[in-house]
C-alpha cells in the first residue's frame, strides 16, 4: 500500500490535504549568508498561519547538509496539526560549504537509508540549460534510491531551465518512471510549448515562485496553470511558495498560496493541484 511518508509516519495519500508542495521550513545555504531560515518559532508561525487558512500538509525539499533541522520537525508538525514531508538529496555543490567533501558521501546508500528513516522524497539540482558532473552524480544516486524505495524524485532547476536534460537523464537513462518525478521552478522559464513537451511526458510540474527571493517569478504563474489545464495537464501540476530566506518569511509566504492564488485557479483546479495531484505525487 501506498502512502506518504511524513516525519511522523507514513499518511494514507486521500489524508494528505490541501499542500504546499515545495518549500522551506529551515535553510542554511553558502550562497545566502546572513539569510538563513534557522528559527524554529518562526517555522511553527508559518505553519500556524497556513493551517489557518485550511492547509494540511508542506513539503520541505531542504536537502542533506542545508540546515534542515530534521529532529524539529516532528514536533513543529505536532504542534500545528500540518503534516510535513521532508528530504533527503543534494543541491549544487556551491550551496555547500565544503563542497569538495561531498565527494566522500556514500549517495546513493545515505539517500536510501534516509528514505527509509522517514524522508519522503529525494531532491537534487540541474545547472543553468545542462548537467554538470556534479549534478549527473547526485541524480545516478537519486535513481538508485528511487529504484531501492519508490520515493519520488524532485529536481531544482535553475532559472527553470535544464528539464529536458533531466528527463533524459533521470527517466531514459537512469529508468525512474517520469509520474516519479517532480520538475521544480518550472515558472522561472516561461515557455508554455516546453511546458505543455514536459508534462505529456507524465512528470509533475511544480511551479513555486511567490517568493520575495525570487523577485517576479510569479507573474505568469497563473495563467500558466490555466494553460496547462487547458491543454488537459491539470493532473501533472503542483503549486508551492518555495520560501528560501528569512526576508521571504511571510513576505508573502505560504499562506499566499491559499489566501491569494487558490481563488484564481477556481474551485476545480485549485482542488486537483492543491490536494490531488500532490497526494499522488508524493505517495511511494
Amino acid at each position: 500500500m501506498t502512502a506518504v511518508h511524513t516525519v511522523l509516519g507514513p499518511v494514507p495519500p486521500e489524508e494528505l490535504g490541501v499542500t504546499d508542495a515545495h518549500d522551506h521550513l529551515f535553510l542554511c545555504s553558502a550562497l545566502l549568508p546572513g539569510r538563513e531560515l534557522d528559527d524554529p518559532a518562526a517555522a511553527e508561525q508559518e505553519l500556524h498561519a497556513f493551517a489557518a487558512l485550511g492547509g494540511r500538509a508542506v513539503v520541505q525539499w531542504t536537502p542533506y547538509g542545508l540546515g534542515r533541522r530534521r529532529a524539529d520537525l516532528p514536533a513543529l508538525s505536532k504542534a500545528t496539526g500540518v503534516h510535513i514531508v521532508s528530504a533527503t538529496g543534494l543541491h549544487q555543490a556551491a550551496h555547500y560549504t565544503d563542497p569538495d567533501g561531498l565527494a566522500r558521501l556514500p549517495l546513493a546508500e545515505l539517500f536510501t537509508a534516509e528514505l527509509r528513516a522517514g524522508a519522503g522524497l529525494v531532491k537534487v539540482a540541474g545547472g543553468y540549460h545542462g548537467l554538470d558532473a556534479h549534478a549527473r552524480w547526485t541524480m545516478a544516486a537519486a535513481a538508485e534510491a528511487h529504484h531501492a524505495t519508490g520515493a519520488p524524485v524532485a529536481v531544482h532547476h535553475e532559472l527553470g531551465t535544464g528539464a529536458q536534460d533531466v528527463l533524459e537523464l533521470l527517466c531514459d537513462t537512469l529508468g525512474v518512471p517520469p509520474h516519479r518525478v517532480v520538475l521544480g521552478h518550472l515558472n522561472r522559464f516561461p515557455d508554455p510549448g516546453l511546458h505543455r513537451e514536459l508534462a505529456a511526458s507524465g512528470a509533475y510540474l511544480a511551479f513555486d515562485g511567490p517568493s520575495l527571493a525570487h523577485h517576479a517569478t510569479d507573474h505568469r504563474l497563473v495563467d500558466g496553470l490555466h494553460a496547462l489545464a487547458d491543454a488537459g495537464h491539470a493532473d501533472r501540476l503542483l503549486l508551492g511558495g518555495d520560501t528560501t530566506t528569512a526576508a521571504a518569511r511571510g513576505n508573502p509566504g505560504m499562506a499566499h498560496l491559499l489566501r491569494r492564488l487558490r481563488p484564481r485557479l477556481g474551485p476545480d483546479l485549485a482542488h486537483r493541484v492543491l490536494t490531488a495531484n500532490p497526494a499522488a505525487a508524493f505517495a511511494w
